[in-house]
Formats: structure tokens, C-alpha cells, sequence
């Protein structure tokens, strides 16, 4: 092309290609199908392998063809340990590669969409994974340094070599860099984030792990067993022999025996760790999480934001009635619309009105959304429930003296009792839970944030595993969290976001809002270990026949109980669907007069949220009788 400079002569040069901007986001004007596909391998600070040589972290690029002609772009990177196992998204789709190693088909749409306007996607290798060195540690130091050293190349602070072994640098990149990703993707971005790195500009975390002790356990609760040597060795596709070793070392430090917090756990906990500090996070947050997420649980999104806030980072959120389900399957045009706003004023910097939107996005029932300044909701009130001798549930305390009492016993199974048991039949005395329940309630009752219990217990033994439910009993159709799906149902039809080629379609299966009809709902849930009432690396067993105060929270919640349901607290012993204890058979007995319910509720405009739940009368209500409760499916992709 020929520019016209001053005098009339024209100079024969070519102009340094441009992002078009449009209404305040970028317009697809780079071809995707001619884009440079690429691989480098940086070079970590870690030697995860033991080899005697540091981790190269593989990481297939895609990026447009005008940035090796003067166009510097930002980084859009999903950092990974899936891509050669279960694969990406709902589809499950795995990395593709032509004949010269380099990458023919990225998963999801984020190359598909950006590259054309004007961003480098990159599929980054987590240590130990697919085409990268060394050994996956469930959330350890070379999970996060590995993806971290890939922010440091991008912005010429660590080496990276090409295939023949020659050095390369990101000369073509503004050094910019997001990332993004869903369970263990958004994990490693929460703890990228957590180091302070330089260059990382924004993280979107789907569903993502902030402290993988809270993944595995709740107050000294194990959710599983042997959890952390298993997954590092399921996202490994080496020889099991090659990081045997490490996986040794994770079955001990994770120390199954007490289900404490140890100095390994501290390692991978990106709130207050070792690696990672909510307090070094620079780069700024739109997290997404489903509130009825039992894999990776509330209180992993809850407190992640509680740290953020406090420390002012500019964050944004989404939050559904799913369980392990991504945005992209939930509200999918929304969700595209949103994060493009977002990457191009967080990496492009442009000047759009993301920012000026309401921080959250709350869905408060089947495809029903809401937005509010914040989360928790700003008008949440705390309404203090408490137990009463004949089974209610309602703001007056019981007597003092007035006492109940349950046993921490082996279920049918041998384990502890389903939930389906610990909710049936309400208001029937049953010897391994207690349950107390409010009459009708007289308006819609929305829940907004953490439930906490307060029990006042003497034990016969040293420990007890305790359960708290705080339960939402009454018809209504609600997202089918629990099963197959966890709220969504797959279809055959399809819909396109972003260019494509015949290697590399933008191409992905629709899904719809799956409900189910039910009486009841299990609206928040948590566990402790009594010993942990104190301290989660120091337990401290109880003396029996002694009363003790514990309080624990249960997973946070954001949900409306209906006009004329009831609300109660089911008190109980280990729980068998969503822990791995073994009952420790102890009589735990509950002083009513000191033990309660915290609820964070949103009263109606002018309402007295003390009003909004009353104690139960002596009527005929009796309850769902001979509940199932699925057991929500362990997705962990």
C-alpha cells in the first residue's frame, strides 16, 4: 500500500496493521484460518521430575498473522493439566496436531473468537501434563511456577526455546496477559494470581479451586481419600513409574490420618499460603461459580472474594443454581457478550461500560438472573434461628436446660447416613439426627451469603463428625443440581462462536435448563470435625461430659426459599454421601438453649427480617417421607 507523506510523495511502505474497535469491543478483522500456529517450551524455576534439570513447560500458541508485521497483541492463555485425559469443555475436546508437532485445533471457542480480534491464544501444558516436563503435584509450587514462568516470558523475564532448541522471545506480544479456565484451569489462574507476577492483567476463574485443603476436607473433614496422589496421577499420562516418587510424598503430606492442616497444605492454598496470598493479587478477578457446586465448593469462590474485597481488586461475578458447570453451558450468548467486553478493556484497554455494570450476576432460579451491586447481597440481614424442645425452628430460644441428642452411628452402608435419611421425615425423632422445623414462611425468603451453626455439645467420646443442613422444605421445580448434567441437558443442535477451520470448528452442542420437581432442597451444608472446633492443624479432643461451644460455617448459598415453604436445621452425625469418615459412634448432646442458626436473609423492602421465619405450630405437617437424594456426579473437568 502506497502512504502519502508530506509533499506529495508517495513512500511505499506497509502500514503496521490495527485493532478495529466498534461500539466498544474489537471487531473480528484478522483471518483465524491463516493465523500462526505455533509451540515453544519455556523454562521453569522448578524441577518437579528430580531429572537435575529445570521443567519446560509446553505452550501451543495461536495468534494473528499480523503480529509478526509490527501488531503487538495481548495474551488470552488456559493454563491446563486436561488436554491429553478428559479433555476441555462440555465436549471434551483434546488438542490436535499437524504433522509438525504444532497445534491444529485448540479446545473451546476462546481461539475461535479472540485470535480474529486481535489476540494471541495460547494452551498452555501444566507441569507434569500432556507435552510438558516434570511431575503434576494436585496444586503444589510446580503447578503454579510452571504456569507463572509462561507470564514471565511473555513479558522477557524467563527463557523459552523453539522445537530445534533455539531461544525465542514473545516479541510479538504486549506482554498483557489474562487467564483463564475452568476447575483446575481457574485453579492454576487463582494461584498465578496469588504470586503478584508482573504482566497478568485479569484471571477469569470458572469454578475454581482458592485452597485445595478446602477441597479435600471441611474442618478436618475428609471429603476424600487418597485424593491428591490420585488426581496427580489421573492427569498424568507418563509411565507411573517416572513420579512415583512425588506421589508418595503427596500421600503423606495430604496426612489422611487426621484430615489436618499441615505445612503441605499451605503450599497449595492460594489464600494465605506459601506460594500464593490473596494479598499479592494485582491482577483483577470476573469469577464464576455455581452455587450448588459440590465438586469445587462455594467456599472456594466465597472466600477467594471475601480477600479480594477487602484488598479493593477491580472483580466482577457470575453466580448460577448449577453444580461443576461452566458459563458457556449456562448462559452461553450472555456469557461470550460479557468476557469479549471484559478481556478488551482488562487487556486491550478499551474504554467500554463493563465496569459500570453491576459487579454480580445471580440466578435466583431456573433462568431467572438478577443483578445487584455486590455478593453477598448489600441488603442481607442476619436472622438468628434457634431450636426449640418440640422440633421448631424460630427466634425464641428453648428453655434453658432443654437438651436433645443423636448419635454419630454407622449407617445401612457402614458409613454415616445418606442425606436422603438425614432430611426425610422431619418431624419424626430418628436416633442419628435431630431436626427442627419453622412453620410457613409468610414471603419469599432469599438467602445471601454464608450460613453459620452454633452448637452447644458435650460428647461421651474424645470426637464426633457433625453435620449441619440447613433445609428448604416445599414443592417447587429447581435447577436439577444433584443430577446427571447438574442442571444442564446436552442437545444435538449447535451454535457457532468465532471462524473456523476444517481442523478447528467454532462449532459447540447448545444445552438447555434441566429442573426437577421436589418437596425438599438441601439449601446449605457443612461439616467438622469436633476435635477441629479450634483449630484445623492443632486438634484438641473434647473431655466427655463436658459442654462445648463450636460453630462452623456451611458452604456459602444464594437462594430464595418460597412463600409457604419451611425452613430447617438438621443436626447429625458423619454424612455419607459427601465425606469419607468413619462414624465415630459418639452420643452427642445438644444443649438447645445455647446452639443456633445464622442465615444471611433479604427482606422484602421495609421488612423486619425477623419476621420472615416463624416457629412451627402444632399442626399436621409432617414432610417428605423416604427421600432419595441423588448424589451429585464427581465432574471434575
Amino acid at each position: 500500500m502506497a502512504v502519502i507523506g508530506a509533499g506529495g510523495v508517495a513512500h511505499a511502505r506497509v502500514a503496521v496493521p490495527k485493532i478495529v474497535v466498534k461500539d466498544g469491543v474489537t471487531q473480528p478483522v484478522f483471518s483465524y484460518k491463516d493465523a500462526i500456529r505455533e509451540h515453544v517450551y519455556v523454562e521453569s524455576s522448578v524441577d518437579s521430575d528430580r531429572d537435575g534439570r529445570k521443567d519446560r513447560v509446553r505452550v501451543d500458541i495461536v495468534r494473528p498473522r499480523e503480529s509478526d508485521r509490527g501488531l503487538r497483541v495481548p495474551v488470552i492463555m488456559d493454563a491446563s493439566p486436561y488436554y491429553d485425559n478428559s479433555g476441555r469443555g462440555n465436549e471434551g475436546e483434546r488438542k490436535v496436531y499437524d504433522a509438525a508437532g504444532n497445534p491444529a485445533k485448540f479446545p473451546l471457542f476462546y481461539d475461535n473468537h479472540f485470535v480474529p480480534r486481535g489476540y494471541a491464544f495460547l494452551a498452555v501444558d501444566m507441569i507434569g501434563t500432556t507435552r510438558s516436563d516434570g511431575c503434576p503435584t494436585s496444586g503444589g509450587a510446580p503447578d503454579v511456577l510452571g504456569a507463572k514462568a509462561v507470564v514471565d516470558w511473555l513479558n522477557g523475564r524467563a527463557k523459552a526455546y523453539r522445537p530445534d532448541g533455539g531461544a525465542v522471545r514473545a516479541s510479538w506480544s504486549t506482554g498483557r496477559t489474562g487467564m483463564i479456565g475452568k476447575s483446575y484451569d481457574g485453579t492454576l489462574a487463582n494461584g498465578v494470581a496469588a504470586t503478584g507476577v508482573k504482566g497478568l492483567e485479569t484471571i477469569v476463574p470458572i469454578s475454581a479451586i482458592s485452597s485445595w485443603y478446602d477441597y479435600s476436607r471441611m474442618n478436618g473433614v475428609k471429603y476424600w481419600t487418597d485424593e491428591q496422589p490420585w488426581l496427580a496421577d489421573y492427569v498424568d499420562t507418563d509411565p507411573p513409574e517416572k513420579c512415583a516418587p512425588v506421589r508418595t510424598e503427596l500421600d503423606q503430606g495430604e496426612d489422611d490420618a487426621t484430615g489436618d492442616y499441615n505445612r503441605y497444605w499451605a503450599e497449595s492454598n492460594y489464600r494465605r499460603g506459601t506460594i500464593g496470598d490473596v494479598g499479592n493479587v494485582k491482577a483483577s478477578v470476573f469469577a464464576f461459580h455455581g452455587a450448588n457446586d459440590l465438586n469445587v465448593k462455594t467456599n472456594h469462590f466465597s472466600l477467594w472474594w471475601q480477600g479480594l474485597a477487602k484488598r479493593g481488586v477491580t472483580r466482577k461475578v457470575w453466580i448460577s443454581q448449577r453444580g461443576h458447570v461452566d458459563p458457556f453451558d449456562t448462559r452461553r450468548e450472555q456469557w461470550i457478550a460479557t468476557l469479549h467486553k471484559w478481556f478488551d478493556h482488562e487487556l486491550q484497554k478499551i474504554g467500554n461500560d463493563v465496569l459500570r455494570q453491576p459487579r454480580a450476576d445471580i440466578e435466583v432460579g431456573p433462568d431467572r438472573w438478577i443483578t445487584q451491586a455486590d455478593w453477598p447481597s448489600p441488603g442481607a440481614r442476619t436472622l438468628t434461628l434457634r431450636p426449640g424442645a418440640d422440633g421448631s425452628l424460630g427466634a425464641k430460644p428453648a428453655a434453658g436446660g432443654t437438651t436433645a441428642a443423636f448419635t454419630d452411628s454407622a449407617g445401612p452402608q457402614g458409613t454415616g447416613y445418606p442425606e436422603g435419611d438425614l432430611v426425610s421425615d422431619p418431624t419424626a425423632a430418628k436416633p442419628y439426627r435431630l431436626a427442627y422445623v419453622s412453620g410457613p414462611v409468610p414471603a419469599d425468603a432469599r438467602i445471601s451469603g454464608t450460613p453459620a451453626a452454633q452448637l452447644k455439645v458435650k460428647l461421651d467420646k474424645p470426637t464426633a463428625n457433625l453435620t449441619a443442613l440447613l433445609v428448604d422444605y416445599g414443592e417447587d421445580t429447581r435447577v436439577d443440581y444433584l443430577g446427571q448434567g447438574e442442571g444442564i441437558e446436552t442437545l444435538t443442535t449447535e451454535s457457532c462462536h468465532g471462524e473456523s477451520t476444517p481442523a478447528d470448528d467454532a462449532c459447540y452442542k447448545q444445552t438447555r435448563t434441566k429442573t426437577t420437581a421436589s418437596p425438599v432442597n438441601v439449601v446449605g451444608r457443612g461439616w467438622l470435625d469436633a476435635q477441629n472446633r479450634s483449630s484445623l492443624s492443632a486438634p484438641t479432643p473434647l473431655t466427655p461430659g463436658k459442654y462445648y461451644g463450636v460453630r462452623w460455617q456451611t458452604l456459602s448459598q444464594d437462594y430464595t426459599v418460597k412463600k409457604g415453604h419451611r425452613l430447617a436445621l438438621v443436626v447429625a452425625g458423619t454424612d455419607a454421601d459427601y465425606t469419607t469418615e468413619t462414624p465415630t459412634g459418639a452420643q452427642v448432646t445438644v444443649d438447645l438453649a445455647g446452639s443456633s442458626v445464622s442465615v444471611p436473609v433479604v427482606p422484602a423492602a421495609g421488612a423486619d427480617v425477623s419476621t420472615l421465619v416463624t416457629p412451627r405450630t402444632r399442626d399436621a405437617w409432617r414432610g417428605p417421607v423416604n427421600v432419595v437424594l441423588p448424589r451429585q456426579p464427581r465432574n471434575l473437568f
